[in-house]
């Protein structure tokens, strides 16, 4: 099968590209607020994103959810990891009984969380909130071959489009856990960009020097074993993780509705970079909300070309720096929707 072929194959949703025929009057709009035009920074470009996205001039970004996906990493194995596999699964008990991160911040904005196994290691687990889009109990470990199947990967695509699609809010966020998946992250990001391997490589769940030094040697091992170029679909295929390749479905079926996606950290960009290499008009639907303090992120989004909205040093994951960034969609919509302009407020304008 051609490599065309292959990714043909995956069922996508899709993705309308982003309209501008609003542009000239959403600028137009934020232009004349009562503030000297440019004055507000990013937040004015973080509003004409999303009124494109929207179709509108008053646009509306009230409410927002997350959803996490958790999946283990047959390449844990190889030692590439300062955990052990089992605390995939303790975190999302964790996430259940609502002790995590992500369930604090949540929380602090009434924020919902749902929680998915994508595909963890070992006995199902049993929680009445628990969503089970188990793919299998981990993914093979892509050192000796292909992490997953191309029957597997497209029902990774097809459950997290729907996950994306079923979401609730005028914006969604999704987040992770997996020990070992910045090892699949960095593959991904190195075979989607053709860059260098070693800039993607971070200490993920705190490597020791001699720790990165052995997931180096890894994972530059796993990338020889496939050579020459690849598309989108077969690198997923072969790097990918269960929780990353539904969250890539997951941003595509959300972009299919029109709503905003807040895009997280490593894990999350990783995500993003396989999903618009599937669809590129879902650029238009991301918002990056943080620039990670691992380095393979940095690299990451140097790549991408993006600037992200905050920069605090986070490298936890979980849809951590999505929900500390939601904030400021809230506030980017209501300056568009609620600032007075100089001709409501009768202000005089530049002279």
């Amino acid at each position: 099968m051609s490599k065309s072929e292959n990714q043909s194959c995956l069922n996508l949703p899709r993705a309308v590209p982003v309209s501008t025929h609003l542009d000239d009057q959403i600028a137009h709009a934020i232009d004349t607020k009562t503030k000297p035009p440019g004055s507000l920074g990013r937040i004015e470009a973080l509003a004409l994103q999303i009124a494109r996205v929207q179709k509108t001039l008053s646009p509306v970004m009230n409410t927002c959810s997350l959803t996490i996906f958790a999946a283990d990493h047959g390449i844990a194995n190889a030692g590439v990891s300062a955990f052990p596999q089992e605390v995939s699964g303790q975190m999302v008990l964790n996430f259940l009984a609502g002790g995590a991160a992500a369930n604090v911040f949540a929380n602090t904005q009434n924020i919902e969380v749902r929680v998915v196994d994508a595909g963890l290691a070992g006995e199902p687990l049993s929680h009445e909130n628990l969503i089970s889009r188990r793919i299998a109990a981990g993914t093979a470990s892509f050192l000796d071959g292909p992490a997953m199947t191309g029957e597997q990967l497209s029902s990774c695509l097809d459950l997290g489009s729907e996950l994306g699609r079923t979401a609730e809010g005028d914006a969604v966020a999704f987040g992770e856990m997996g020990i070992a998946n910045t090892s699949s992250a960095a593959l991904l990001a190195h075979k989607l960009t053709g860059q260098p391997l070693a800039q993607f490589v971070g200490r993920g769940t705190g490597v020791d020097d001699e720790g990165l030094v052995r997931k180096l040697a890894v994972l530059e091992k796993a990338s020889a074993r496939t050579a020459g170029q690849l598309n989108a679909g077969q690198v997923m295929a072969e790097y990918g993780g269960f929780e990353i390749n539904m969250m890539a479905g997951a941003m595509l079926g959300a972009a299919s509705t029109g709503r905003i996606v807040l895009v997280d950290g490593t894990i999350a960009t990783a995500a993003a970079m396989a999903a618009t290499h599937l669809l590129p008009a879902v650029r238009e639907y991301l918002v990056f909300s943080h620039a990670s303090g691992d380095a393979g992120h940095q690299a990451m989004i140097a790549a991408l070309e993006v600037r992200p909205l905050l920069d605090l040093d986070l490298r936890l994951g979980e849809g951590t720096g999505a929900l500390l960034a939601w904030p400021l969609l809230k506030c980017a919509a209501a300056m568009l929707c609620d600032m007075a302009s100089f001709e409501s407020a009768g202000v005089s304008g530049k002279a």
